[in-house]
C-alpha cells in the first residue's frame, strides 16, 4: 500500500489563499454593511470618515511643512479629535441595535446633545486660535 501525502502547499500558495479568504471576508463585509446598516447611520460613518482624512491631512501637513503657527495646528487637529468623539458618540446613541443601552435618550436628544457639543467644542477652538 502506498499511501501518497498531500503535496504541501508553497507559501506562494498559502499566500495566495490568505488574500482570496479576506478579499471575500471584506466582500461579505461589506455586503453586509450595505444591507443591514440604515442610511441614517451611513452619513455618520462618511462623516467619521471625513473628519478621520481630514485630521490626518493636517498631521501629514504639519509634518512635511512644519507647525509655525502652533495655536494653529492644536486648535485644528483638537477640533477634529473632539469632533471625531461627538460623532461616534451621536453614532452609539442613535443605532438601534444599542436601543436597549440607551432607553431613556431619544434620538432627537441624541443630536440636541451632539449639536450643543459641537457648539461648545468649536468656541472653545475658537478662543484658543487667539
Amino acid at each position: 500500500m502506498s499511501s501518497k501525502a498531500a503535496p504541501a502547499a508553497t507559501p506562494a500558495h498559502k499566500s495566495a489563499n490568505r488574500g482570496t479568504s479576506e478579499g471575500q471576508a471584506i466582500q461579505t463585509l461589506l455586503r453586509s454593511y450595505e444591507s443591514t446598516t440604515p442610511s441614517r447611520l451611513k452619513l455618520i460613518d462618511a462623516f467619521l470618515v471625513f473628519i478621520m482624512l481630514s485630521g490626518i491631512i493636517q498631521f501629514t501637513y504639519c509634518v512635511l511643512v512644519g507647525n509655525y503657527p502652533f495655536n494653529a495646528f492644536l486648535a485644528g487637529f483638537s477640533s477634529t479629535i473632539g469632533q471625531f468623539v461627538l460623532t461616534a458618540s451621536l453614532r452609539s446613541q442613535v443605532n438601534p441595535q444599542n436601543r436597549d443601552q440607551f432607553k431613556s435618550i431619544s434620538p432627537e436628544r441624541a443630536f440636541a446633545d451632539f449639536a450643543l457639543g459641537s457648539i461648545v467644542l468649536h468656541f472653545f477652538v475658537f478662543n484658543f486660535l487667539g
